[in-house]
């Protein structure tokens, strides 16, 4: 038995697409710009942004690659790439004996306090001088309620491998 599609009125292809465009884009001008003044991925900032917040630097692995929205397996070669770096290091979670913990070093903390303030002036340039104060609060309202709709459908999932950082 087939079910008719809800296709997409106007207003919401036309959403859609501008959503679709702008996060494209934005994805690209953020990777050239680290990639042009720091010679590392959006990604690989990314890992080094979510570690610098974490108490001690540090991050379980899983933990990490939920935060990040990727798998363990991506992580792995991103944490092992700014490793050889010397900007992350990796050792046993105490509190797991099976688990690992990523550590931002010294360097690495050196590293991210030069590239931030160029990465935050390129998403201000991007998304923030774009939009008015009242827009601002649209998108995060927005963000977080796609976001909300999006973790109770991964809830509801059975397979729980069907999760990015779930799987290996």
């Amino acid at each position: 038995m087939s079910k008719t599609p809800r296709w997409l009125n106007a207003e919401e292809r036309r959403a859609w697409l501008a959503y679709v465009d702008f996060s494209t884009l934005l994805a690209d001008y953020l990777n050239r710009q680290l990639r042009r003044d720091a010679g590392m991925t959006h990604a690989d900032y990314s890992v080094l942004a979510f570690l610098s917040m974490a108490p001690d630097g540090a991050l379980g692995m899983s933990e990490l690659a939920q935060r990040l929205k990727i798998t363990r397996s991506r992580l792995t070669h991103a944490v092992n790439r700014l490793r050889e770096a010397g900007l992350v290091d990796r050792r046993e979670d105490p509190a797991d004996g099976r688990g690992q913990l990523a550590v931002l070093t010294d360097e690495g903390h050196a590293v991210l306090e030069e590239v931030a303030p160029g990465h935050v002036e390129a998403v201000r340039r991007a998304v923030f001088d774009a939009l008015t104060p009242d827009q601002v609060r649209q998108l995060a309202v927005i963000g977080e309620t796609i976001s909300e709709a999006l973790h109770r459908a991964e809830d509801a999932e059975s397979d729980p491998t069907v999760l990015p950082w779930r799987r290996r």
